[in-house]
């Protein structure tokens, strides 16, 4: 069995309903939407070089409980239906390539990189494969740019862009992963601005997609960040050293891809930076040792707000970049450490004055939660910015010899995981949707699986306390291995026409 199908390119979009093999909770009756490469290879005969770089597809899966859909599946006597729409995002960065003049992104092209300084300046990069969200009225797709991709949540064809033009401070990178308080529904992100004083500028988008600058941090050497920490009351910006020296664009004659400018500098360790949401103040900076990751499961605080508690899935080093470069993959040449479940503790130190701790006397300490082998970690949106419990995840090798077999759920009080595998299929990111219960785990899990021998994929759902399949979706091609998924309550089947 070899997953190199999942790093194919699929030219098929469709829209379909589909016959669902177990049920669906009558109270299931949004949809999952994801996102990721849907195209590898390029008109010219030529191929990008990195996973990362796929031209965008989105998946909507629209839950129908109790219409059938197509029908009732042989044998089972099954109603339920999910409706299925998969679409490449035809954006400036598709056409391009459409046209034999893809010029590059994360980790493919050689353009110089002063010319790819001068393009995030003037045109920002638009291929969006990284997730959609919701930003007041509008689905955005979203890469690390701060150009934002429209997306008409029914057609998932794009309707424009989308990016800020106004007085507040704005960076030519951003951080891929905004951050939701469900508590007032207030949306963040960092963005990164280059020159000769880096700043990271913190910004707010409210309901109605108004965006305000919270805060910024100067930086003499801006990090690659792909994502961020959000408690009640706290920014965490997690400062890799992973870094790349800003005068370096405007050196004439330098070629390569845009992250190889990056250069790892353990020697700086990693910055934890606080900022507070209310005033924007740096409210502890402190410095642990070198560490890299792409992604922040989520934060909350403890002890009355003296303690802010963020858990990160690390690897040692930023050298798995390289090993998720297409040819690695397809080649099923994996050989990295996969993800750990590793727990951040920042102690703000002593009160200076009302609702401000020192700088000087904070700490922060790490506790390796699980260390066997994850990606692409996830938790319940009901326990964003509150402590969690469980959290969900792809199920890797440690260390990775190839994709992941499975999908695991991680109990962080009684240090127990449970694991869901079917020994013939390749998984994708868990997202938990949770229902009416109280319990934390009560609801749904959601995953796309991969079975190469069968040649197509599946959508999957396991019950969320069990972690047993509870019914599954046979898709009517092979979907490449994709990023990431939001289950939007909102957009229900009448609408998935």
């Amino acid at each position: 069995m070899s997953s190199s199908l999942g790093f194919h390119s699929l030219d098929e979009e469709r829209a379909m309903s589909l016959a669902v093999t177990g049920s669906v909770p009558g109270w299931l009756t949004g949809s999952l939407v994801r996102n990721g490469p849907g195209r590898f290879d390029l008109p010219d005969g030529g191929s990008v070089d990195h996973w990362f770089d796929g031209l965008a597809m989105c998946y909507r899966f629209t839950f129908d409980p109790g219409n059938g859909g197509d029908g009732p599946v042989e044998g089972t006597g099954d109603t339920d239906a999910v409706h299925y729409r998969n679409r490449f995002l035809e954006t400036d960065a598709y056409e391009q390539a459409e046209a034999g003049e893809f010029d590059g992104g994360f980790a493919t092209g050689e353009t110089t990189l002063r010319d790819r300084l001068a393009g995030l300046f003037t045109d920002p990069y638009d291929n969006t494969n990284i997730v959609v969200e919701r930003v007041g009225g509008q689905y955005l797709a979203l890469t690390e740019s701060p150009r934002a991709v429209v997306v008409n949540p029914n057609t998932l064809a794009v309707e424009g862009h989308s990016q800020y033009d106004g007085p507040a401070p704005d960076g030519q990178l951003a951080c891929a992963h905004l951050k939701r308080d469900p508590a007032t529904g207030t949306l963040f992100n960092v963005e990164t601005a280059f020159g000769r004083t880096s700043n990271y500028h913190v910004h707010a988008l409210t309901g109605a997609g108004e965006r305000r600058h919270i805060g910024s941090v100067e930086t003499d050497a801006p990090a690659y960040m792909h994502s961020f920490a959000l408690t009640q009351r706290y920014v965490v910006l997690t400062e890799f050293p992973l870094r790349v020296n800003p005068l370096s664009f405007i050196k004439p004659g330098r070629q390569g891809p845009f992250i190889e400018r990056f250069e790892w500098q353990p020697d700086r360790g990693t910055r934890v930076i606080v900022v507070e949401r209310a005033t924007g103040d740096i409210v502890a900076d402190p410095v642990t040792d070198a560490v890299f990751g792409f992604h922040h499961v989520n934060a909350f605080e403890r002890d009355g707000g003296t303690e802010v508690v963020f858990d990160l899935e690390t690897i040692p080093d930023a050298t798995a970049i390289t090993e998720l470069s297409l040819d690695s993959l397809r080649n099923g040449e994996i050989d990295a450490i996969s993800g750990r479940l590793e727990r951040f503790t920042v102690d703000l130190g002593s009160p200076t004055e009302p609702s401000r701790y020192g700088t000087d006397s904070a700490s922060v300490s790490r506790e390796m939660l699980y260390d066997d082998g994850t990606s692409l970690p996830t938790v319940s949106p009901a326990r964003w910015c509150e402590e969690h419990r469980y959290v969900y995840a792809m199920s890797m090798d440690q260390p990775a010899t190839g994709w992941a077999t499975g999908v695991m759920k991680y109990d962080t009080e009684r240090d127990e995981v449970a694991e869901f595998e079917t020994g013939g299929e390749y998984f994708g990111e868990p997202i938990f949707v949770p229902g009416p219960a109280d319990a934390a785990d009560a609801g749904v899990v959601l995953t796309v699986a991969l079975d190469t021998t069968a040649g197509h994929s599946r959508l999957i759902m396991l019950d969320g306390e069990q972690f047993e399949e509870r019914a599954r979706v046979e898709l009517p091609h092979a979907v490449p291995f994709d990023f990431h998924g939001r289950y939007f309550p909102e957009l229900r089947a009448r609408q998935a026409g």
